[in-house]
């Protein structure tokens, strides 16, 4: 039987993603919030199903939604601005609060997450690809008013590695980078 104290309990966690904010902004030059991130990476998972032969979607998606819960606790912190430190203690925050929820929900969530950190499984590497290219989608949308001076080189870079893991992943990056030198151009 379900736990309803820690179904809600978790939820009213969880919640706090829809109030933080990232370091992007929207096309509307609102603050993007965390919620917002996730939800359009889970939303390219979901789009790329049948491009990507022999990765397990499913998984991918709920990668993609799991991702950032930890930054229900922490809050954001922009990947030019994240030590290793801030990465452990945010990982560390989302086993704990992982570790809230009833069985054996608790135990899948984090043999998935710790899958996440590994990247060794395609799953895995495709997640990690879309959330770094949500995040340069998303600054190529916003006013360039609001990039800070090193991102006009990070939006350039930032995910180029982690796309690298296959044709298509890598074909959606190149094409954001020449979104990305096509919006500064216009400056």
């Amino acid at each position: 039987m379900i736990d309803t104290e820690k179904f809600f309990q978790f939820l009213h966690t969880a919640e706090h993603l829809k109030n933080y904010t990232r370091h992007s902004v929207t096309s509307q030059n609102r603050p993007e919030s965390v919620a917002e991130h996730s939800w359009r990476t889970s939303l390219m998972a979901m789009m790329l199903e049948n491009e990507i032969e022999g990765v397990d979607f499913n998984k991918v998606i709920r990668m993609c939604i799991l991702h950032d819960l930890g930054e229900a606790i922490t809050g954001d912190i922009p990947s030019f601005q994240k030590t290793k430190a801030d990465s452990a203690h945010e990982d560390a925050v989302l086993f704990q609060l992982l570790d809230t929820l009833y069985e054996p929900l608790s135990s899948q969530w984090k043999a998935l997450f710790e899958e996440m950190l590994a990247l060794e499984t395609p799953e895995a590497r495709v997640y990690k690809a879309l959330d770094k290219l949500e995040a340069v989608i998303q600054h190529n949308e916003a006013p360039l008013e609001s990039w800070l001076p090193l991102e006009y080189e990070l939006n350039q870079t930032y995910g180029v590695k982690e796309a690298s893991c296959h044709p298509v992943l890598a074909a959606l990056r190149q094409k954001a980078v020449e979104d990305t030198r096509k919006k500064i151009e216009e400056k």
